[in-house]
């Protein structure tokens, strides 16, 4: 691919060797993913205490759980009393599930506050289920929390907060108590997901399949999935994937694409992008506006009065880039450097490109971001 970014207002060309080599052979593995084995989300409610004063100073729903947790150890408060707890903090618990995971094993958790506390560091995640979108618990979690952030705030009101602090993370936090039930060994069978469809892509998957595995093993269903047959014992079957999973296959060569990043000025041309006939000239108008005051003062000895008025000059300046030619089919070397030559900025280039596509002597899509 090429990359082009707005640096010091000029253009950065960078040129990646895919340019001057024939595509590399890819694993399996790293193309695709097999259907059914996927993580899980994780989700739970929970108290962060031991804050030194940065926890929720007006919640009313933390003040809630708080008491409800007291009265589950048998701990009873006076009607209408009110804690104020800003050592405690109600947070959101999230995580990931990973496939095959079994009870017992560890997940890392993200912890966040979901009331008003400046700042989690220092707290400890008190014991919280952690549920899947089927409503069961799956894990829990608590530990002591891993803050990047920094928040400081001055007798004087004046404070300083360096990255996220109300957001932190437990490495080993929960503990796996269910495992998701898999249908890895209930089937002679598995489907191979493309992470990118594409049809010429999963016909060279099944084919690298057949070749070392034998004709008839793999059948391409469409231009995402590809279904291959194997075997049904759970140990020949794990044996049959490592096989499979290393094998090496050319891709297909991505589709003629250029993507416009607006914001930050990078321009990323892919490499099958051609252009037909089509001359461009693109130039620039600069117009100016400059409003300059005239005081008009009267003699001293006159009853006049100062008057102000404004005198305006407009200059136009319009740049000449000159012209250049596209011939037909050119390849992006020549685009390229046909754009160097006229020294355009990346606003310059994404309207030359747009025109182009405009036109229909740009046989790419046009991706603005």
């Amino acid at each position: 691919m090429l990359i082009l970014k707005n640096l010091n207002f000029s253009l950065l060309f960078v040129f990646v060797s895919i340019f001057s080599v024939t595509a590399s052979a890819e694993r399996i593995k790293d193309m695709t993913s097999i259907l059914g084995i996927r993580t899980n989300q994780l989700i739970g409610y929970g108290l962060v205490v031991g804050l030194d004063g940065t926890g929720d100073s007006s919640s009313s729903f933390t003040d809630d759980s708080f008491k409800n947790m007291l009265t589950q150890m048998g701990i009873t408060l006076p009607a209408g009393s009110k804690l104020p707890l800003k050592n405690v903090a109600a947070v959101s618990i999230s995580a990931e599930l990973p496939p095959f995971i079994k009870p017992g094993q560890k997940i890392d958790i993200t912890v966040s506050s979901i009331a008003n506390a400046k700042s989690l560091r220092g707290g400890t995640l008190l014991m919280t289920p952690l549920k899947g979108a089927d409503g069961n618990v799956y894990a829990v979690a608590q530990g002591n929390m891993v803050v990047g952030g920094l928040g400081v705030t001055a007798a004087d009101g004046s404070s300083i907060t360096i990255n996220v602090p109300s957001v932190g993370r437990i490495p080993n936090g929960a503990t796996v108590e269910r495992a998701v039930p898999s249908g890895f060994t209930q089937n002679n069978h598995i489907i191979l997901n493309l992470h990118r469809p594409d049809f010429t892509t999963a016909h060279r998957v099944a084919d690298t399949i057949n070749e070392t595995m034998g004709l008839g093993t793999a059948q391409a269903i469409d231009a995402t999935s590809i279904k291959v047959g194997s075997p049904k014992d759970p140990s020949h079957k794990v044996a049959f994937l490592s096989m499979l999973e290393n094998l090496e296959f050319r891709p297909a060569k991505a589709p003629a694409r250029i993507v416009i990043n607006s914001r930050t000025g990078t321009v990323v041309i892919g490499q099958n992008v051609r252009v037909q006939s089509a001359a461009v000239n693109h130039g620039s108008l600069t117009v100016t506006i400059s409003n300059d005051p005239l005081i008009s003062q009267p003699d001293a000895l006159s009853d006049g009065e100062t008057v102000v008025e404004q005198t305006s000059d407009i200059n136009i300046n319009q740049e000449d880039s000159g012209a250049f030619v596209f011939k037909l089919g050119v390849t992006l070397n020549e685009v390229v450097r046909a754009i160097n030559n006229v020294g355009a900025s990346p606003s310059d280039l994404t309207a030359i490109l747009e025109a182009l596509k405009s036109a229909g002597a740009l046989n790419a899509d046009l991706i603005i971001i």
